[in-house]
């Protein structure tokens, strides 16, 4: 069995999950996706303006957790995971769409709204069609 690539991390201003919004469109920041040299001619064909779906691991999740209250309420009817967008999960694939602001000769991708913190690995980049 093949094992996942990391191709890059996140370089963002939250530090712990416990500062992420729960939602990409409920006040993020602006981050950076470095990208490791081995795979920036990966990289042709993007460019600033372009949507694009990234892949991350959100790799500080619990992946033992099958049940969960949706968005931490209390009062929330109990759902399994796979019926919530809980970074909990047994595999914790975050799946994030967002806008390329700048992309750096050195591999660093500037893009809006991403709610992971810092040092998350990134898994795939994908265009949003």
């Amino acid at each position: 069995m093949d094992t996942i690539k990391f191709i890059g991390k996140i370089h963002s201003p939250l530090k712990d999950i416990a500062d992420c919004p729960l939602q990409e469109d409920e006040g993020v920041p602006q981050v950076s996706v470095q990208i490791y040299k081995e795979f920036r001619k990966a990289l042709l064909g993007l460019n600033a303006g372009a949507k694009i779906i990234l892949l991350t691991w959100l790799h500080k999740a619990n992946r033992n957790e099958l049940m969960t209250k949706p968005r931490n309420n209390p009062k929330a009817k109990t759902r399994g995971v796979f019926a919530t967008r809980s970074p909990d999960r047994p595999n914790p694939i975050g799946m994030h769409v967002a806008e390329i602001l700048d992309i750096g000769d050195k591999g660093e991708i500037k893009i809006s709204n991403l709610e992971v913190i810092d040092g998350t690995p990134v898994i795939d980049i994908k265009p949003y069609l």
